[in-house]
């Protein structure tokens, strides 16, 4: 009797499941299409500004942006919540004959002019002129970050007012994404880093540890590269990725910031 009591609760949440399934709307698998941009490669693109009025999607002679200003490289997008591109960050100081400075700029004011009818044949363009540019107010990001899901203050993080890099996603033949745990401080320290576009840009100088002795950033020397005396910058671990090839002799650490977004970083002292 037992036995045949359980046999029946069984397939009564059985069926109970499946009923429960049956009711759930089937997940809609997207399929990309011919204009679609992948964020990877939005990501570093230039931006260009023009005085003349400009409409989205307008076809523009080839060589056009000749005549544009080029103002700068997207370093970064912003999301709402709802998935929605709110702004993108470029630093725009050498353009303006200033300082290097970040600006955010709405998504709305960004078109895209095309040159071509091939999906790639675009170009994007605001409608600005330096004067607005230098007035804009510069982009700073929240002083605290998101490693390990915990806010932390910019005395205890040594990277304030940083606009967070974005971890890249990179494809090397012959390497893989490392894990930590396969990692030593010995290994890490020394090793070279690159950029998203497999520039050398300097080597990790130390690490700095978690209370429970994890990483909790890599602190980067990148002065040479910069051109300049020496320079360390303190990088979140969950803003790199750490690559090793296959023999296990060979580390390599890449992070997706552009020199000028490197050089606008506060310098690790600590």
């Amino acid at each position: 009797m037992k036995k045949f009591v359980t046999a029946t609760a069984l397939a009564a949440a059985l069926l109970s499941g499946a009923a429960y399934a049956a009711t759930m709307a089937p997940m809609a698998m997207y399929q990309q299409q011919p204009t679609d941009i992948m964020a990877s490669k939005f990501i570093g693109m230039r931006l260009y500004a023009t005085e003349t009025p400009i409409t989205a999607d307008m076809m523009v002679k080839s060589g056009a942006e000749k005549d544009w200003d080029d103002i700068g490289e997207i370093n970064e997008v912003i999301l709402s919540r709802q998935g929605e591109v709110k702004a993108v960050v470029l630093g725009v100081g050498g353009f303006l004959g200033i300082g290097e400075k970040d600006v955010a700029i709405a998504m709305k004011d960004v078109k895209f002019v095309r040159d071509g009818d091939g999906p790639d044949d675009y170009f994007l363009v605001v409608n600005a002129n330096k004067q607005m540019l230098t007035d804009a107010p510069a982009y700073k990001a929240p002083s605290t970050t998101m490693a390990n899901n915990t806010a932390t203050t910019p005395a205890q993080t040594g990277t304030a007012d940083n606009t967070a890099m974005i971890r890249p996603d990179i494809k090397r033949d012959g390497y893989r994404a490392s894990d930590m745990k396969d990692l030593t401080s010995e290994t890490l320290t020394g090793a070279h880093v690159y950029g998203a576009k497999d520039e050398d840009i300097g080597e990790v100088d130390k690490l700095v540890l978690n209370a429970d002795g994890t990483v909790k950033q890599l602190v980067l020397d990148i002065g040479g590269f910069l051109g300049m005396g020496e320079h360390r910058i303190a990088v979140p671990l969950n803003q790199a990725n750490i690559m090793r090839n296959e023999k296990g002799d060979d580390v390599r650490v890449y992070v997706d910031a552009t020199k000028e977004k490197l050089k606008a970083q506060p310098e690790y002292t600590n």
